[in-house]
């Protein structure tokens, strides 16, 4: 190490307090603190934005790449990303509670922040019930509870909402494009993949055993899914779907985007973009209802208002061609 000073003195502070102290702080699989964390290192974006809704970003000391919401996130330091941990920089930062997600960290490096002696919560949730949960651990161990359970009630209570207004309604197949090539979705144990189905949606690769798995673009040709949808970003997302009219989301130019971190960061605005999906759905299910007695599903959308009272614009995320 380039600071053994540093490093002595920071183990040296946690022999002497774990000597004294009872866990007066304690989450559901998460570490004893003495006292509430007063310098945290969120070591994952979507942990960032829940310790804010928390009630505790400002005892955010160090956070890694991609943590920018809310704003203030980005004027805390960074220690590292998915790849790579500055573990000098975490250790001279000397928090008192790191907590990371388990599916963005190597096992390597967790057990490297183990063996230092940090304290390390780790979140592990697959279920969007399950945020909430973890919303209320990092309140206890921050010692912001009542904000945090606060946050998680109306965080429930809006997620059972979306689900009863939509999951009745008339199934719509869906396929939820991870990446392009190679060809990958969500199978029905991801979270987008529960926002699917309680917005009403089927997933043809649902039962697939991994949260996300590789298909074959023949795969997704037989199951000719109603809709298709991507995490905005960079380009076009269904670039190479455009000459296939075989498929008929193609054909009626059901082809739509989310924002990025409204549908892939499982913090509080995943509903946000639950609520998109579900928006999405609906517009599907209503041009599908035209078309049917009109004859012409595609000319019914391209007749159809660019507003809805269903919520916010119902075709401000439809890709162009």
């Amino acid at each position: 190490m380039k600071h053994p000073g540093v490093r002595a003195a920071w183990l040296a502070a946690v022999s002497l307090t774990a000597v004294v102290f009872a866990a007066t702080v304690k989450a559901a699989g998460a570490p004893p603190l003495p006292v509430p964390a007063q310098r945290i290192v969120s070591l994952a974006p979507h942990l960032t934005e829940l310790l804010f809704s928390a009630g505790a970003g400002e005892r955010i000391v160090g956070t890694v790449a991609y943590s920018d919401y809310p704003p203030e996130a980005r004027r805390i330091p960074r220690v590292g990303d998915a790849f790579h941990l500055d573990l000098e920089r975490i250790l001279a930062l000397r928090p008192d509670l790191v907590v990371a997600w388990r599916s963005g960290i190597r096992d390597e490096d967790l057990q490297r922040l183990r063996t230092l002696g940090f304290p390390v919560y780790v979140a592990d949730s697959t279920r969007l019930a399950g945020i909430a949960s973890e919303l209320e651990d990092l309140g206890r161990l921050a010692g912001t509870g009542k904000q945090a359970r606060a946050a998680a009630r109306d965080y429930l209570d809006r997620l059972r909402a979306l689900t009863a207004r939509y999951q009745g309604r008339a199934p719509v197949t869906v396929f939820y494009q991870v990446w392009d090539r190679p060809l990958m979705t969500v199978s029905d144990r991801h979270v987008i993949g529960q926002v699917i189905r309680r917005c009403g949606g089927r997933n043809p690769f649902g039962d697939l055993a991994e949260l996300t798995p590789t298909v074959d673009p023949e795969a997704l040709v037989a199951a000719d899914p109603q809709v298709m949808i991507a995490a905005a970003g960079g380009g076009d997302p269904f670039a190479r779907w455009r000459d296939m009219p075989v498929l008929r989301a193609v054909r009626a130019g059901h082809l739509f985007t989310v924002p990025g971190d409204w549908i892939s960061r499982p913090s509080l605005r995943l509903l946000q973009g639950m609520a998109r999906v579900c928006a999405i759905l609906d517009e599907v299910r209503d041009a599908r209802d035209e078309g049917e007695a009109g004859g012409d599903a595609t000319g019914a959308l391209q007749r159809r208002p660019s507003g809805s009272a269903a919520g916010p614009s119902r075709t401000a995320g439809r890709t162009g061609g």
